[in-house]
């Protein structure tokens, strides 16, 4: 730990792996929050995340972020599609206000 970036950033000035994918993560969250109802399964995050070169292979970076979110308990996974749960929708409201 001692050694870690606190930046996040890798050497060259670029954000390290592990900052990416903590911003891949928020932002899959954030979008599946702005989507809901509508229901979206990886294949469709994955064309969103393909908008950004700095993620990487697009499908790889949306698989990390679903397995983690679905880890914390922020999303279900069903089949196909993804959702929010209803911890993540009731946080997102709170933070609206």
């Amino acid at each position: 730990m001692a050694d870690e970036n606190p930046m996040g950033r890798a050497p060259h000035g670029r954000p390290s792996a592990a900052a990416q994918d903590r911003r891949t993560e928020s932002y899959v969250l954030a979008l599946l929050l702005e989507e809901h109802p509508t229901r979206l399964t990886i294949e469709e995050l994955a064309l969103v995340l393909h908008a950004d070169p700095e993620r990487g292979d697009p499908g790889n970076a949306a698989e990390r972020a679903v397995r983690e979110l679905v880890g914390a308990g922020l999303l279900h996974r069903e089949g196909r599609f993804l959702a929010p749960t209803r911890a993540a929708l009731y946080l997102h409201w709170l933070e609206l206000g």
